[in-house]
């Protein structure tokens, strides 16, 4: 069995018990750690396929952006300071299990050429990964990308449409009944009269 094919297996089977443990952990933070760990493995299988843009896409844009918004759900929601400082530790040996998995796939991925191993046959110097990735995606793929855009639009309005709740005490405005103003209904004339004031009383002591 070659080097990248052995890598491909002991990847895919991390992928799949760290896909696991994201639906069956009950913990969040353990369960935000096993999909951090998914997408860092499968941005590995990217690498060992040459598609080193989606790799860096997957790592910069899920695995941040996944840690962003968890650090700012914590942050916003009203949790108790000292009971999340006091079970810090516990997430010690979970954290550690992750980082030290990253680190052996970053060095099995990148690190064959200096471990002895067999390199993979070198691409052109015009080779664009971002431009064969765009020209499959557009060409080849198009209607599935299409398929997928409508999709994805189709769960945002409806994740609006079920977390939308009507108030009573709130206050809205008709665009049609303001176009449809006058003057006369917004401007009234008033007639008053100048009064002269009163002189000042004087003190009679």
């Amino acid at each position: 069995m070659e080097f990248k094919s052995l890598v491909f297996y002991v990847f895919s089977t991390i992928l799949l018990l760290a896909s696991l443990r994201v639906i069956t952990a009950r913990n969040p933070v353990h369960s935000a750690l096993s999909l951090v760990l998914a997408f860092f493995t499968a941005a590995g299988i990217w690498l060992l396929l040459e598609a080193e843009f989606l790799a860096i896409t997957m790592v910069l844009v899920y695995i941040g952006a996944v840690m962003v918004l968890f650090l700012f759900v914590v942050m916003m929601l009203d949790i108790n300071l000292i009971e999340l400082r006091r079970g810090f530790w516990s997430y010690l040996p979970a954290g550690l299990l992750v980082a030290g998995l990253m680190v052996l796939e970053m060095v099995m991925v990148l690190g064959g050429a200096n471990l002895g191993l067999s390199e993979p046959a070198p691409l052109p110097a015009d080779y664009s990964n971002t431009k064969a990735v765009g020209r499959l995606l557009y060409t080849a793929y198009v209607y599935p990308f299409e398929l997928a855009a409508v999709l994805l639009l189709v769960a945002m309005v409806a994740a609006i449409a079920l977390t939308h709740r009507k108030r009573n005490d709130a206050k809205h405005m008709s665009p049609a009944e303001q176009v449809k103003v006058k003057k006369a209904d917004r401007l009234f004339m008033v007639n008053i009269k100048p009064q002269k004031p009163d002189a000042p009383k004087e003190d009679e002591s």
